[in-house]
């Protein structure tokens, strides 16, 4: 039996996103992100998760992961869909955690997260908030978020429609993700990588770093709702917040690697291995 032409129409569309799905983010990737080539993308061997972004987008994952791990470390890009570098960056990280040599590099278990936001990320323009309009670093369930939350987003940000918390925590799939994430994995670390401020940012136990590469600490405080507040301050996980120069482009390849060396000092100094966690006491 044939289908009507509207039918057709559907069942080819919904063909060819199953299609785009499964062949992976980097042609949307390469085509957005800058600094990101082909090549560089498709080795990092993006993995999909079960999970789906509110349109139904991907949320890729990648491990990489030594044959005994002391550390586990989280890494994540375009929490804001509008810091594209970010994205960049953690992809580039990917080749040097495969790469590096460093001996004190050999026993972590990193685990990646490019793009949670890949709805703002990839509208044009791209958007700090997720399709449903929410900024998804204030929709974690930080104490008392219901009252604090609403307060800071309608005094502090006079209703900033790009720093809306949502109607409640963890209203949204990407953050829900992200939380659950957390409790699966249960890292020592977590770095979020950000733009475009210039600066390093951190919340939580042990003594932060000075800097990576050009970056130099500058602790801005704590938000209602957000990961560092959540991670960091609420469940004792540092929180390492690096925000980028610039929300377009990527530093140089040089500073890069700089950074991530820099990331790996530190690790090795500050983030004892096999250490508990806020997480890892959570049932």
């Amino acid at each position: 039996m044939r289908l009507p032409w509207t039918a057709a129409l559907l069942f080819a569309s919904v063909l060819i996103a199953h299609s785009a799905q499964a062949a992976g983010p980097c042609d949307d990737f390469v085509r957005k992100l800058p600094n990101l080539k082909q090549s560089l993308c498709e080795a990092a061997q993006l993995q999909a998760t079960p999970a789906r972004s509110v349109r139904g987008q991907t949320l890729w994952m990648r491990d990489v992961r030594p044959e005994v791990a002391q550390q586990r470390v989280l890494v994540l890009g375009a929490i804001h869909g509008d810091e594209l570098s970010s994205t960049s960056v953690a992809l580039h990280w990917i080749r040097m955690a495969e790469e590096t040599n460093a001996p004190w590099s050999q026993a972590i278990h990193w685990r990646f997260v490019p793009a949670l936001n890949p709805d703002g990320l990839l509208s044009s323009p791209p958007s700090r908030v997720n399709a449903n309009g929410v900024d998804l670093n204030r929709n974690f369930p930080t104490p008392f978020w219901e009252r604090d939350a609403k307060v800071y987003w309608e005094k502090r940000t006079r209703k900033d429609p790009r720093r809306w918390p949502g109607p409640k925590p963890l209203s949204e799939p990407e953050s829900r993700f992200l939380h659950e994430e957390m409790q699966r994995f249960k890292p020592h670390l977590i770095v979020s990588i950000h733009a475009p401020y210039g600066v390093l940012d951190f919340d939580g136990p042990s003594v932060p770093p000075s800097k990576l590469g050009r970056l130099y600490l500058d602790q801005v405080g704590i938000f209602p709702g957000s990961l560092g507040n959540y991670g960091g301050v609420h469940k004792g996980v540092p929180v390492v917040t690096i925000e980028l120069p610039n929300a377009m482009r990527t530093p140089l390849d040089a500073e890069m690697r700089q950074m991530w060396l820099d990331l790996l000092r530190w690790m090795s100094e500050r983030v004892p291995p096999n250490g508990s966690t806020g997480l890892a006491r959570t049932p």
